[in-house]
């Protein structure tokens, strides 16, 4: 076959033949990733708050005449023609990370097939953005929208934990019902997220300055739930961070359980102060973005909860961990 040929074929191969990158290098691109799956969240949220949701009210074009925005549209169609260009910087994250991975040294299949996954979430919540327009901001979709928005956080921080780490058995460093804890309360705050959605969609924050349909119920009634769960996720992390502290394990779980506590603390005044100023603008963007640093830092705590030493020279174990995600975010 020509090597032309070849290379068409199979371009990750090409490079992976050619470079191999650095484990803190593969580090870094998986944490660029899960940075611009943060943003685009956040700027997802921008084109709600800002009555921009049909900025461009066609899809996949701006306009049927015009794939960008125009000077007739205002600052509604910039602003989302900015978020749908911000798609391409995401893929661009998600395309580095996916041939950092592929080129390291000794290639990990595992760790390869995550960023792909990355990759057709992105694709699919893009599809998702377009029928969001289609359909007039639909509530409902909306509301599938973001949830994917979490989903993709969820494998893009599977991504940046496993390429810090080795391909080993997981090992627990904590016992079973320690663990059964961290999984409650992960499925607590997926509810909280989802129970949030609602909010949102039921909510004075419809997406566009027209008549948008909304779902029937009391807005502040969901709040309400919403709240509560709130403190239920408070309460739950807590409660682990005491046990952790009283069983004295190690000290990366109590790390990652205080912190997540010290973030929900932040959310939780910033979602009573826009309930009582009838929920703002900016402070419900800073309550979204809060929302996906929750997020994180509950996977965070849950993947604390065990190591996977490498078992192959050139395959980060617990030990060498960067920070990158700090320097990247």
């Amino acid at each position: 076959m020509p090597k032309s040929l070849e290379v068409a074929r199979n371009p990750l191969a090409h490079i992976a033949r050619r470079w191999t990158p650095s484990p803190v290098t593969v580090q870094r691109a998986c944490a660029a990733a899960l940075a611009m799956a943060v943003v685009i969240v956040v700027t997802g949220g921008a084109v709600r708050l800002t009555s921009s949701g049909l900025g461009c009210p066609t899809w996949p074009k701006c306009t049927d005449q015009s794939l960008t925005t125009t000077s007739d549209m205002g600052v509604h169609g910039v602003i989302e023609f900015t978020n749908r260009m911000l798609t391409y910087v995401l893929c661009a994250a998600v395309g580095w990370a996916i041939i950092a991975v592929r080129s390291q040294k000794p290639w990990r299949r595992s760790l390869t097939r995550l960023g792909w996954a990355q990759f057709w979430v992105v694709m699919g919540n893009a599809v998702l953005g377009g029928i969001t327009v289609l359909t007039g901001l639909n509530p409902y979709v909306v509301a599938g929208h973001f949830l994917l928005s979490s989903a993709l956080i969820t494998v893009a921080v599977l991504t940046w934990q496993r390429a810090r780490e080795g391909d080993g058995a997981v090992r627990p460093l904590v016992g079973r019902p320690l663990q059964q804890l961290a999984w409650v309360l992960t499925i607590s705050c997926a509810l909280l997220i989802a129970v949030g959605t609602v909010v949102t969609g039921a909510g004075p924050h419809a997406g566009d300055s027209t008549e948008v349909h909304r779902i029937p119920i009391d807005w502040k009634t969901v709040a309400q739930l919403h709240a509560d769960l709130a403190w239920v996720v408070v309460a739950l992390t807590l409660a682990l961070w005491f046990v952790l502290r009283a069983v004295d394990a190690p000290a990366g779980p109590k790390a990652r359980t205080r912190d997540l506590f010290l973030v929900l603390l932040a959310q939780g005044v910033i979602g009573y102060v826009q309930y009582f100023t009838h929920l703002p603008e900016v402070l419900v963007g800073l309550h979204m973005l809060g929302s996906a640093l929750i997020w994180i830092g509950v996977l965070r705590v849950v993947l604390s909860m065990r190591e996977r030493p490498s078992e192959q020279p050139g395959i980060p174990g617990p030990a060498q961990s960067g920070s990158a995600l700090a320097s990247a975010v």
